[in-house]
């Protein structure tokens, strides 16, 4: 059976994964962009592939990556259309310790950071607060500086278990870190400049060499107050 040919031909309609699944930065699927979990509802955006891959949308987060065209089988048509479910500021504060327990739990398993990875057990720095978030019901959008702008800007005085914190040039986030309390934050960093995987650091001048050195790229600090609902 080839998939692609059931496809309906007139618009575009909406699948679910029934695999864990790579999505790649370009039609050439050299770069992991994303990965979407079993049960996850993408859009095809094109029913004509590009080298190969067909470019979809992820529903939950509105993140648009290429599909290698040997996974179209793994789709499978979605009973309904996704829809967020609205999620109370209150609602969220009660389930903070849920992400904190998640993302300290993923810790402990083995895992080194892979750069596009939201699934575990390895991570990149906004894939892990994104997988954290989501195992309480709550979705964040995919990329750091995304998260940035989806959340409350905080102070650093202000910062309470269950916020994010961000890190940067002047330019762009491009780190994030789930903040623990007690001046710690939890994140995964990568080899070259980082713990090359899921570790805790200190939000000071006094940490060790790599906590010091996240800390000179602290930008700003933000507080989830919403879950993600996406407008496509």
């Amino acid at each position: 059976m080839v998939f692609l040919e059931q496809l309906p031909k007139s618009h575009v309609s909406e699948y679910r994964c029934r695999v864990n699944l790579n999505l790649y930065d370009s039609p050439s699927c050299k770069g992991l962009a994303t990965q979407a979990a079993i049960g996850r509802q993408l859009r095809v955006l094109s029913l004509t592939p590009v080298d190969d891959a067909l470019e979809v949308c992820l529903r939950e987060d509105n993140y648009v990556a290429w599909l290698p065209m040997q996974d179209v089988a793994a789709l499978e048509p979605a009973a309904t259309k996704y829809k967020a479910i609205a999620v109370s500021f209150s609602e969220i504060k009660d389930r903070l310790p849920g992400a904190i327990a998640f993302a300290q739990n993923a810790m402990k398993q083995p895992n080194y950071y892979l750069w596009g990875g939201t699934v575990g057990p390895n991570y990149d720095c906004s894939g892990l607060m994104q997988a954290a978030f989501v195992s309480v019901g709550i979705w964040l959008p995919r990329d750091s500086y995304q998260q940035q702008a989806f959340t409350k800007p905080i102070a650093i005085e202000e910062l309470l278990p269950g916020d994010l914190v961000f890190f940067g040039t002047a330019e762009k986030v491009n780190h994030v870190g789930l903040y623990l309390g007690e001046g710690y934050y939890i994140h995964s960093s990568g080899q070259k400049m980082g713990r090359n995987g899921i570790a805790i650091d200190q939000l000071s001048e006094q940490g060790d060499e790599i906590s010091r050195s996240y800390y000179q790229q602290l930008l700003s600090c933000g507080r989830v107050v919403a879950s993600y609902e996406p407008n496509c």
